[in-house]
């Protein structure tokens, strides 16, 4: 790649994130949690962290700077723990999302619960370029790959999307108008929350063009994220799920009968990968996840 390009996806890129924003209101597959590329904030005993970072803009061949992916996680009656990503975030059904539809539709309270506990959560990955770590300055000045939650990425709409008529729109994904992340971590009656976290003032990610294509050339690919052959397959989601559901009930009749019902019919296509996990379930529609928690869930996961 080289600066002309980069220019030129610049003067064209920015539509296409601001009809994204349009698209998305509310609301994943991914590398496993392990992946050595994917960059997290340490927070200290407390629960407090701070952090500065770039959003970087998309790289050749992804449609977006940001890609995103939905997932579920929950501990089922058997004790066995579904944390797997969800096919609907590749336009599949998804055995899971069908369950909770059967569950919410079907008039019971109970049932609805159920279903809001093992409701699909929203994640997003982008390329950052790590400007300031504390706890870990040896990221400093390293491109890498960030996953976050809906309250980051609507801080990311604020920005592009003002609410007040006197702010500038500012795309924070641009080498050279965008804008560095302050991000700022607390413990909030025991999770993360990222509410302190800003934007501060536009400018140019680094003084020389050299510096930039540097940059720009160590990005990751997105893309494959949402690579259908990094998904689990139908069939393999639904075994799992009733693996995880099958000593429970749900009214007269248990979650995995439910399931069976709503879905026997469906002909899965044919994908096979290992599915990366989700963060605990306590909560996680309205904060934003605790990956150290994730890690622990997925190796009960894995260890059933």
């Amino acid at each position: 790649m080289d600066l002309n390009t980069l220019r030129k996806m610049r003067n064209t890129d920015f539509g296409k994130i601001a009809q994204e924003f349009a698209n998305i209101s509310t609301p994943g597959t991914s590398k496993s949690y392990q992946d050595d590329r994917i960059w997290k904030l340490e927070a200290d005993k407390a629960g407090n962290a701070s952090a500065t970072i770039r959003f970087l803009p998309k790289t050749e061949g992804d449609e977006l700077p940001w890609v995103k992916v939905f997932s579920h996680a929950f501990q089922g009656p058997t004790g066995k723990w579904y944390i797997e990503n969800s096919l609907s975030t590749i336009g599949q059904d998804d055995p899971l999302g069908q369950l909770n539809s059967t569950l919410w539709n079907s008039g019971s309270d109970a049932n609805k619960e159920i279903a809001r506990k093992q409701k699909r959560k929203l994640h997003f990955y982008v390329n950052i370029l790590v400007i300031s770590d504390p706890k870990h300055p040896e990221n400093e000045g390293q491109v890498r790959l960030f996953k976050f939650g809906k309250k980051i990425f609507d801080k990311i709409m604020d920005k592009a999307q003002p609410t007040f008529e006197d702010e500038k729109p500012v795309n924070v994904f641009d080498y050279w108008e965008g804008a560095d992340f302050k991000l700022r971590q607390r413990k909030v009656e025991g999770y993360p929350n990222y509410d302190q976290s800003v934007f501060l003032e536009p400018a140019a990610i680094a003084e020389d063009d050299e510096t930039i294509l540097k940059i720009a050339n160590a990005q990751h690919k997105l893309a494959e994220f949402t690579d259908p052959k990094n998904f689990k397959s139908y069939d393999e989601l639904k075994k799992k799920l009733e693996m995880v559901l099958s000593t429970g009930g749900v009214t007269s009749k248990s979650a995995s009968d439910m399931m069976e019902e709503e879905v026997s019919s469906y002909s899965p296509p044919v994908a096979k990968s290992k599915a990366s996990p989700e963060p605990k379930v306590s909560r996680a529609a309205t904060i934003d996840e605790d990956d150290d928690s994730l890690a622990y869930f997925q190796s009960i996961a894995d260890a059933d």
